[in-house]
C-alpha cells in the first residue's frame, strides 16, 4: 500500500499526517473510493514517519457521511451478497482508525453525520468547531443506528442511555451539547478548529511515540476485561516501557535540565517540549514478562 491517496489530501510533515476529505461541495461526502483510500491510508500509516495524525475536512463540513449519488443510489442495484461486501467495507475503515497504533485527532470543523460521525467518533481525541454538528443519522433513512461499529464506540464515549437516544432518534445536536455529553474533547471557535487540533498532534509527535502506541493498545484492549485482568495488562504494559530507551532519555533529561529526546522525534520539536517530571528510581524497574501484551508498534 502507498501514502498516495487520489480521493483526499494527505501530508505528513514534522511527525504529523494531516488527512483532509476534499470535496467541500459535497460536505465531504464518502465515495466507494474515499472508504477505500481512507482505509489503506490508515493501514499504512503504520509503516510511515507520522507519529500523529489530524483528520479534518475541507470547507464547511467534516463529513456528510455517505454520497447519496455516489453510493446510496447503487445501493439499490446490489443483492444481499453485494450490500454486505459494501457494509463490511465502510466498517473496515473505522477499525482501520481504530487499530492505526499512532494517536489520531478530529478537527470536526462543521457538519458530521451518519458515517462522518461515526469517523468522528473512531478517533482518540476530538476538537469540535462551535459550528460542528454531529448525528448518527441512520434511523432517518431507515437503518438501523448500529453502523460502522457505532453502537460499539459510542456507549463508551457518553454512555449507554445517551447512546440509545442519539443511535434511536438520530437526532443533530450541536458542538456545545456533544462537549457537554462527552463527545468531543474541546470546542473552540470555527476558525481556531485545526489550529488547536495540529497544536495536540504536535504535542504527541514529540512525545514518546512508543508509550502512546502502549497506551492507545490499552484503552482498546482493556474494554472487555475485569478490573484485576486489567491491572495485570497495564503492569505488564508499563514494563515494557520502562524496559524502553525513551523511559531512560526521560530520566536523563531530567536531571541534566533539559527536554527529553524521545526515540524517532525530531530534534528541534524534542527541544520544545517542556521536561517532565522524574520518573520512578531506575532500581524499581521491573522485568518485563514475556506474557506481557503485544509489543505496540512504533
Amino acid at each position: 500500500m502507498t501514502l498516495t491517496p487520489r480521493s483526499f489530501q494527505l501530508e505528513i510533515s514534522r511527525g504529523i499526517a494531516e488527512i483532509t476529505l476534499s470535496r467541500p461541495e459535497r460536505l465531504n461526502a464518502l465515495t466507494f473510493e474515499v472508504y477505500g483510500e481512507l482505509a489503506a491510508t490508515f493501514r499504512s500509516l503504520e509503516r510511515s514517519a507520522a507519529r500523529a495524525v489530524v483528520l479534518t475536512g475541507k470547507g464547511r463540513g467534516f463529513c456528510s457521511g455517505g454520497d447519496v449519488e455516489g453510493i446510496i443510489a447503487e445501493l439499490f442495484s446490489r443483492d444481499a451478497r453485494g450490500l454486505l461486501e459494501f457494509t463490511r467495507a465502510t466498517g473496515a475503515l473505522i477499525q482501520s482508525i481504530c487499530e492505526l497504533r499512532r494517536p489520531v485527532v478530529a478537527a470536526v470543523n462543521g457538519v458530521a453525520v451518519g458515517a462522518g460521525a461515526v469517523i468522528a467518533a473512531a478517533c482518540d481525541l476530538r476538537i469540535a468547531a462551535a459550528s460542528a454538528r454531529f448525528g448518527f443519522v441512520f434511523p432517518k433513512v431507515g437503518l438501523s443506528g448500529a453502523d460502522m461499529g457505532a453502537s460499539y464506540l459510542l456507549p463508551r464515549l457518553v454512555g449507554h442511555g445517551r447512546a440509545a437516544e442519539l443511535l434511536f432518534f438520530g437526532d443533530l445536536i450541536g458542538a456545545d451539547d456533544a462537549l457537554r455529553i462527552g463527545l468531543v474533547n474541546r470546542v473552540v471557535p470555527d476558525g481556531d478548529v485545526l489550529h488547536v487540533a495540529r497544536g495536540w498532534a504536535d504535542r504527541l509527535a514529540r512525545g514518546p511515540a512508543f508509550a502512546h502506541a502502549m497506551t492507545k493498545q490499552m484503552l482498546e484492549t482493556e474494554r472487555t476485561m475485569s478490573l484485576a485482568a486489567a491491572i495485570e495488562a497495564e503492569a505488564q504494559a508499563q514494563a515494557l516501557c520502562m524496559a524502553h530507551p525513551d523511559f531512560r532519555e526521560a530520566h536523563e533529561a531530567h536531571k541534566a535540565k533539559r527536554p527529553p529526546r524521545f526515540e524517532g522525534a525530531l530534534a528541534e520539536e524534542a527541544a520544545a517540549a517542556p521536561a517532565p517530571p522524574a520518573p520512578a528510581a531506575e532500581d524499581a524497574v521491573p522485568t518485563p514478562r514475556s506474557t506481557g501484551p503485544a509489543t505496540p508498534r512504533s
